[in-house]
């Protein structure tokens, strides 16, 4: 038996190009469609949602911002921290998990703002920690550009060790509610974490309640070697796009023996790799779904690339579509742009970008084929679950649908997913196998 994710952002779909998006598209803002998707999600069991999130209007592609706003690659994009209580109102048991940056936030908002989640949510708020990679962000905020690759991992580092400070500056018997003297916290049990670091410096104590259950679920998505040092040191759930069964089995080994070194449970590490199934009541039904997809996917050459100069900041307008992928650094996303140029050796730089996915496999076929496939690739993978990940045009409520009652019913069916929540939280629900 596997987990269940799903990775989205609080944007508009981009189903309103087809014949599936209703008004969604037009309506997103308000959180409603959101809603009936984590519904739709808890009622087949899902672990959690994860709302990606970043923090520009990227103009690196051509040097205008006109293909990001014509695809809504970037924007507009709406804060998911905010979302995260109507979700967790509509549902009972679905982690749901917020993405929050620790270059951008002050540790101390950040560790306030996740304690107060938590309570709104009942304990399932989970915590995307990104470092960001996009000095158009870093300029939203003061800054000229962000600080290198891994020295934003090594900030992050001492982030996750104040924020946790912070949490547990409040005694978990501080709340005393004492009739007799009138007090309702004993202020000998609230104390300062006077922290100073390499980075930060922070005096403390929280002035909120720290958070219920314990600290948030951490999720993370580390694909550098420091991203997966990162990752290994503190994720709960762990995201990757490893394309391929030995990439899978490679991840999935060094995260464990990363995890082992730092003295962790590595079953505690739930691995997650990104999948868009592509259903049909049929297997040719299934192909020629996928086909019409590859065909008119937003992920098309124009948008791969405007996508993949805003993570790099290289602009890749610049380049012969009909030569070969030219060879980049990044002091953005690493290991997209390495997945790129790994996958686009011997291609043109045009066929790379439109043939360009990042699913862990191909998942085409009847709901009962692809939930065969994706339990023989678990049983030799040896891995945790998967986080679906919806091509381009598909997030609409008849995909959604296909997921959660085609798909999902038959992972059921094959004991491969659960059929209901046994534990109580978010965490619980994670390690319960």
């Amino acid at each position: 038996m596997f987990h269940l994710g799903w990775f989205t952002n609080f944007m508009p779909p981009k189903s309103w190009r087809t014949h599936w998006g209703g008004h969604d598209a037009e309506e997103w803002a308000t959180g409603k469609f959101y809603v009936d998707f984590a519904k739709s999600l808890e009622r087949a069991c899902f672990d959690y949602i994860m709302l990606e999130d970043s923090l520009m209007v990227p103009d690196i592609f051509g040097g205008t911002a006109e293909v990001e706003l014509k695809h809504s690659l970037y924007a507009p994009k709406h804060d998911p921290v905010h979302l995260a209580p109507l979700l967790a109102n509509a549902t009972e048991h679905l982690g749901i998990v917020a993405t929050m940056s620790t270059s951008f936030y002050p540790p101390f908002m950040l560790a306030r703002t996740l304690a107060t989640l938590s309570h709104l949510t009942n304990g399932r708020v989970g915590w995307n920690i990104v470092t960001s990679s996009e000095h158009r962000s870093a300029q939203n905020f003061g800054m000229d550009e962000l600080w290198q690759h891994d020295n934003r991992y090594d900030r992050a580092d001492e982030f996750v060790k104040i924020a946790e400070l912070l949490w547990g500056s409040w005694g978990d018997d501080a709340v005393v509610m004492d009739r007799e003297t009138w007090a309702y916290a004993d202020y000998s049990k609230v104390r300062p974490i006077d922290f100073k670091g390499k980075y930060y410096a922070v005096r403390g104590p929280l002035n909120t309640l720290p958070p219920k259950h314990g600290k948030p679920v951490y999720c993370q998505a580390g694909g550098s070697p420091r991203g997966r040092e990162f990752a290994a040191r503190h994720a709960d759930t762990v995201i990757t796009a490893a394309a391929g069964i030995p990439a899978m089995k490679e991840y999935r080994s060094d995260i464990r023996a990363r995890a082992e070194r730092f003295g962790r449970d590595p079953d505690s590490v739930k691995l997650m790799f990104l999948l868009s199934p592509v259903l049909g009541d049929t297997e040719a039904e299934a192909r020629a779904a996928a086909g019409r997809l590859a065909a008119t996917s937003g992920w098309n050459a124009e948008s791969t690339l405007a996508h993949l100069s805003a993570v790099t900041e290289n602009d890749f307008s610049v380049y012969d579509l009909d030569g070969p992928v030219p060879e980049l650094d990044t002091n953005g996303h690493k290991s997209t742009l390495a997945d790129f140029f790994r996958n686009g050796h011997g291609k043109t730089l045009k066929e790379a970008a439109s043939k360009w996915e990042i699913d862990s496999f191909p998942a085409v076929g009847t709901p009962d084929q692809v939930a065969e496939r994706m339990g023989e690739v678990m049983a030799e993978v040896g891995g945790d679950g998967y986080l679906i990940s919806n091509h381009g045009e598909t997030l609409h409520r008849r995909y959604i649908g296909e997921i959660t009652e085609g798909l999902v019913p038959a992972l059921q069916r094959m004991g491969l997913a659960r059929t209901s929540y046994s534990r109580g939280t978010f965490r619980e629900n994670l390690l319960a196998f």
